[in-house]
């Protein structure tokens, strides 16, 4: 029984020294048609054809003889090394890796890559790997079929964004075409791609000291106005705020924040977006942000603050409820105002959790109501916030409000 596999990385330049003695001594080679074709697999190998790599690695497993398998690009990298590795099937890998296809990709654009992010989009990843390319400025997407160029650029619908698609790489029918994500539809494109999603403030990212991640110009979250550089925190004055400024305090928007768990993959709704304070703070924690205010003072305002803070959102303009109609799928959400036809609306789109709060008891109980007919459990706690003055510890501010927040029912 074969208890050691050797993959071999290929990324169309000639085979090493280590991969060709490693190939010339296989009795069982595994991979894609292109591989198998390579004239360096033996003429008598047993060959298979790489659907999936669990069912691959089942028939290693059980070879009486030496393997290898044939892999794109460096295969430890989102590739077959971790199936291969998986304790059920009791092999020893050794790797003989090639460039990576994302190396290669952006090797191709002529583009620096240790500020970009890397997804993987499957039919089941696709709208999280969209939600990355909408929150950050250069990412990388290794597309399969049903989850390429055609489909990130369909679900980016409203944000404009330059695709660099790479196609069938290091091959002779290998292509790179440059162009802006609305068009990216129109077009058929051949597996295997890779899409480099470009867009914002690229061109200002990297020169860290960590990959894909910028370190955020102000040192924490839920900060008042004077720490961040931004205006007053006044409501916004849409029809779905409060008009009060209670919605907008740095306590509040912790505790939203909190019950909202916003991170990378994820696409948050902020309805009523008012300073845009919150969208930007959920920005900061990776995730995809649409800021929607009938107010456009609010969505200006809103845009300001994430130039200013580096990071990127969409805002949109509209009166909620009628506005979300036309938006993707929210992960979290987080309500202004509005009360509780925009709650019910939010409700009928799933999202795992709603936050949102009320000035009174009265007002908290039909939110409250509206969440749990909605399918989700409920949560209310009632805050209060005091400003002092640490000249004389007197009393500078109050504010009092209900916390609301829905946590998705995962009962059928």
């Amino acid at each position: 029984m074969a208890d050691r596999v050797t993959v071999i990385g290929w990324d169309g330049s000639p085979l090493t020294a280590a991969a060709r003695s490693a190939l010339s001594a296989a009795t069982l080679v595994a991979g894609a048609a292109h591989h198998l074709a390579l004239p360096e697999v033996p003429p008598g190998a047993e060959r298979i054809r790489l659907g999936s790599v669990d069912l691959a690695a089942r028939r290693i497993a059980g070879h009486r003889g030496t393997a290898v398998v044939l892999a794109d690009g460096d295969p430890g990298f989102f590739g077959v090394v971790r199936t291969l590795r998986a304790p059920e099937h009791g092999l020893e890998v050794e790797v003989v890796p090639a460039v990576s296809s994302v190396a290669a990709a952006f090797a191709r654009a002529g583009m620096p890559w240790d500020d970009a992010r890397i997804v993987v989009a499957h039919q089941r990843t696709l709208r999280r790997a969209v939600n990355v390319c909408r929150a950050h400025p250069k990412v990388a997407v290794l597309t399969s079929p049903g989850a390429g160029p055609a489909e990130l650029a369909l679900l980016l619908d409203g944000v404009h964004r330059t695709f660099v698609i790479c196609e069938e790489l290091g091959t002779d029918r290998e292509q790179v075409t440059v162009l802006t994500s609305d068009k990216a539809a129109d077009h058929a494109w051949r597996d295997p791609n890779v899409v480099i999603v470009i867009g914002g403030s690229a061109g200002a990212q990297g020169g860290g000291w960590l990959m894909g991640h910028e370190t955020p110009k102000v040192r924490g979250w839920a900060l008042g106005p004077a720490e961040t550089g931004g205006g007053s925190a006044t409501g916004s004055r849409n029809e779905v705020g409060t008009g009060t400024g209670v919605g907008e305090t740095p306590v509040l928007r912790a505790a939203q924040l909190a019950r909202l768990g916003p991170r990378v993959g994820d696409l948050v709704w902020d309805i009523g977006c008012g300073s845009g304070a919150l969208s930007v703070e959920a920005a900061r924690f990776g995730a995809a942000v649409i800021a929607v205010d009938a107010d456009p003072d609010a969505c200006a305002r809103t845009e300001a603050a994430a130039r200013r803070d580096g990071v990127q959102l969409q805002a949109v303009r509209g009166r909620a409820p009628h506005v979300l109609e036309r938006l993707p799928e929210p992960d979290v959400v987080r309500i202004g105002g509005g009360g509780v036809p925009v709650v019910t609306a939010c409700t009928d789109r799933r999202p795992e959790r709603i936050v949102t709060h009320a000035s009174t008891r009265d007002e908290a109980e039909a939110i409250g109501a509206a969440l749990a007919d909605g399918g989700y459990a409920v949560e209310c706690a009632l805050l209060q916030s005091v400003g002092l003055d640490p000249a004389d510890w007197s009393e500078r501010d109050r504010t009092v409000v209900f916390l609301i927040s829905g946590r998705r029912s995962t009962s059928p």
